[in-house]
């Protein structure tokens, strides 16, 4: 940028409460909305006590609005900043409803199952779309702040990980990067070495009468997944009967798209980095896009694909 450029202030860090814990908001009822509205006569409370409000301390926004640090004099890396940080609460609320749709699986629960498939479709969607305002930044720009980055790679990051491990596509040695971060890794671990929401969908096949053969019922969890012929065979047994009534069938579908969206993802990622830094090496030691184009090709449910082909 050929400008200066101004960080307005927006929080003094010295009055933040760091706490990664819940602040004490007490709930209210219909009832007590009632008065407050009679009280104020319909217009916002606007006179607190202390030195919040309960705003701010539901979501505490002032912790979370004082975690963007530039340290270059570039003025394109408080974006990048925002927009990684914007991901991870991304990817958080992404697994977060994963992880709940696998328990829905795994209790024969599709009706909620596909009310929490919907959401989790939509908040990837939203992500892909974060790279509509990551490509904005031009070479120049990012180059500017590069070097601050040290090592620093979206490759490590553990919410994006805890992603991959529960779609299926677990990686040993993206897993035992955070080996050392001991806050982390215990519950990256447990996600790794669980079976997958796809391991569940495959149990319900063989629940529902499926001939599922026993390697893939009881396997080391932690190895990468690998199609098998009894899954294909059950997915096209499912996929005979096309209609909306099978729920294995839409089940099948919904997953599909789940992994489309995905891909997606993925394919943005690839084609930014191409275009911000081209062949470059990675900063955390990856060949960069090249690195990023075998990721490219990979697709979670890999039968869901192959069945296409003999339908």
């Amino acid at each position: 940028m050929s400008f200066e450029f101004v960080i307005p202030e927006i929080v003094d860090p010295e009055g933040v409460n760091g706490s990664p814990y819940p602040r004490k908001v007490d709930p209210l009822s219909d009832a007590d909305r009632d008065k407050k509205v009679v009280e104020t006569e319909g217009e916002p409370i606007t006179d607190f006590q202390g030195t919040s409000n309960p705003y701010i301390d539901y979501e505490s926004i002032d912790l979370l609005l004082s975690l963007q640090h530039p340290r270059s004099e570039g003025y394109d890396e408080m974006c990048f900043i925002i927009m990684g940080q914007a991901k991870e609460l991304l990817f958080k609320s992404l697994y977060f409803e994963l992880y709940n749709l696998q328990l829905r699986i795994r209790d024969d629960d599709l009706a909620n199952a596909f009310v929490i498939m919907e959401r989790a479709k939509r908040i990837l969607k939203l992500i892909v779309n974060v790279w509509e305002v990551l490509s904005t930044i031009k070479t120049d720009g990012f180059n500017s702040f590069r070097d601050y980055l040290n090592v620093a790679s979206g490759q490590l990051s553990f919410m994006y990980r805890h992603i991959e491990f529960i779609l299926g596509n677990k990686n040993k040695k993206m897993c035992d990067a955070h080996s050392n971060v001991p806050h982390v890794y215990p519950a990256l671990y447990k996600n790794f070495s669980s079976p997958s929401l796809y391991d569940e969908v495959i149990f319900l096949l063989e629940r529902r009468g499926h001939d599922i053969a026993p390697e893939c019922l009881d396997r080391d969890w932690r190895e990468t997944y690998k199609p098998h012929d009894s899954i294909e065979a059950s997915w096209l047994k499912v996929y005979a009967d096309p209609t909306p009534r099978n729920d294995l069938y839409m089940l099948g579908e919904a997953m599909t798209e789940l992994a489309d969206v995905f891909s997606q993802y993925r394919h943005r990622h690839f084609v930014s980095v191409e275009r911000i830094l081209g062949f470059k090496p990675g900063t955390g030691g990856s060949a960069g896009v090249g690195w990023l184009k075998k990721a490219v090709d990979h697709r979670f449910f890999p039968e869901l694909w192959t069945i296409r082909t003999k339908l």
